[in-house]
């Protein structure tokens, strides 16, 4: 952890949604950018919060020339709060939600091996979802071997 200073501005205390709210100026000096759990341990010691956790950072933006960053921050009472409030994107990011479901890549992937496929071979590609289905028979002919 190297040197920067925290400042909080636009400090509320939001008890419909349970937690603080505020806007967060960070002086870093020498530094590109200050991590985020940096960050949350520095606001951890002066709100003294029991669970980093509860603490949720987001939208920084560094001035021009570097040396500055501001952002935005919240910290719940509870882990229960910060679930039932935050928006599930942010919770995947903090390691609360599991991203689900294919790619974009994935799917696209799928979709286009479909239109090379009919019939028995198009309902494969489909339910192979994004991965590619290793066919050893396939592997067999290419090396030399006979279909089994």
């Amino acid at each position: 952890m190297s040197e920067f200073t925290i400042r909080t501005r636009k400090f509320k205390s939001n008890p419909l949604l349970g937690r603080k709210q505020f806007v967060l100026d960070i002086i870093h000096p020498n530094m590109a950018n200050v991590s985020k759990k940096d960050l949350a341990e520095k606001l951890r010691s002066m709100y003294k919060v029991h669970d980093v956790q509860c603490i949720q950072l987001f939208g920084f933006k560094t001035a021009f020339g570097g040396g500055r960053s501001t952002g935005f921050g919240l910290i719940y009472e509870n882990v229960d709060k910060m679930k039932k409030f935050e928006p599930k994107y942010r919770l995947a990011r903090a390691g609360f939600e599991q991203k689900k479901g294919a790619g974009r890549r994935g799917k696209k992937d799928t979709k286009n091996r479909c239109k090379k496929a009919r019939g028995k071979e198009k309902t494969k590609a489909k339910s192979s979802g994004g991965k590619k289905e290793l066919r050893l028979w396939e592997i067999a002919e290419e090396i030399g071997g006979k279909k089994g």
